[in-house]
Order: structure tokens, then sequence, then C-alpha cells
């Protein structure tokens, strides 16, 4: 049992390990999108999937981590956080 959790925490570690060399860019914006999106998944995932949303999708995707998966975002937080990221994440068409 000792060796799976060590694995794990192992695992862990490695997965955040290039946490810290993604950066997001700078704008209006940026400090809510850090302070709400990084306490569940990593930033990458904004970089990953800014070729397929536009302002639209950005914004079932803010909706989507409230409705679904609890993210505790402010309802006020989300106009903001899905201009910045439509602005400097957004599909470019």
């Amino acid at each position: 049992m000792l060796r799976v959790l060590t694995a794990i925490a192992t695992l862990t570690l490695v997965a955040y390990a290039g946490e810290e060399s993604i950066k997001l860019k700078e704008g209006e914006g940026k400090a809510l999108v850090e302070a709400n999106c990084i306490s569940c998944h990593s930033l990458d995932y904004i970089q990953m999937n800014s070729p397929f949303l536009d302002k639209k999708g950005w914004e079932a995707s803010v909706n989507k981590m409230i409705k679904v998966f609890g993210a505790p975002i402010k309802q006020e937080d989300v106009p903001k956080i899905v201009e910045y990221l439509t602005k400097y994440y957004g599909k470019k068409e």
C-alpha cells in the first residue's frame, strides 16, 4: 500500500512540475482566471482549448465548470473571465 501511495504522490508531483512555465497573457481579467481556474486544473487546459473556443464556447466551458464540476466561481466574475479568455485565447477566425 505504501508503494502505491508513493507512486501516486510521485506522479502528481511530476504532473505539476511543469506548471510554473505556463504563463497566461497579460490583460484585464488575468487574475480572475488564475484565481478561479487553477484551483481545479492546470493553465495548459486554457492554451490547449484556445484554437477551438470562441466567446460562446468559452462561456459554455466556464458555465460547465460551475454547474457540472462545482467550480466556486462567483456569477459576477463569469463575464470578466469569459471576456479575458475570448480576447486572449479565443478561436481565431
